[in-house]
């Protein structure tokens, strides 16, 4: 069965959530990107979050976030020197753009394709960051809402949400 945007576009059951996983630097984002750029080619209206990382020299330095449909960027978060014992123990997250993020989903209208990427340990472990990206997935005002989840927290967010696909980079 084919993972591509047009594909699981074409293939839809509406409303149902297609499940991006894969371990870091596998392509879930640009998947998420090329469903974007799907969507907007064929005039299907979109809503959600995207997570861009900022390279430098090779490594991810950073990370923005990306609103959808406006496109408006914010930076999200930083790497930091790994520091045990906090919820995202390489990462400083800026809690204004977490916020932003947060009420860009609350806002979301219905829509054709939802994406949020991602749905990582600040929500699924520690009840912070995107917790209205549970409430909009909830109220299924999307045909299809394309959702990354990283591969430790899979059964977490599957306990949560009947994923009528999940798709491994």
């Amino acid at each position: 069965m084919s993972q591509t945007p047009q594909a699981i576009w074409q293939g839809r059951e509406p409303p149902q959530i297609i499940l991006i996983s894969g371990e870091s630097g596998v392509g879930k984002t640009q998947w998420c990107d090329q469903m974007r750029a799907f969507a907007e080619r064929h005039a299907l209206r979109t809503a959600g979050l995207i997570s861009y990382g900022i390279f430098e020299r090779g490594q991810k330095i950073a990370i923005s976030l990306c609103a959808l449909p406006s496109g408006e960027q914010r930076l999200l978060a930083k790497r930091r020197e790994y520091t045990p014992g906090t919820p995202t123990p390489q990462w400083a997250f800026d809690e204004a753009t977490l916020a932003w993020g947060d009420s860009i989903l609350a806002a979301s209208e219905a829509c054709d394709v939802l994406i949020i990427d991602e749905i990582g340990p600040l929500e699924l472990l520690h009840a912070q960051g995107w917790q209205s990206a549970f409430a909009v997935l909830a109220a299924q005002r999307y045909q299809v809402a394309c959702v990354v989840v990283r591969p430790t927290l899979v059964a977490r967010f599957q306990a949560r949400f009947n994923v009528a696909r999940s798709i491994w980079l």
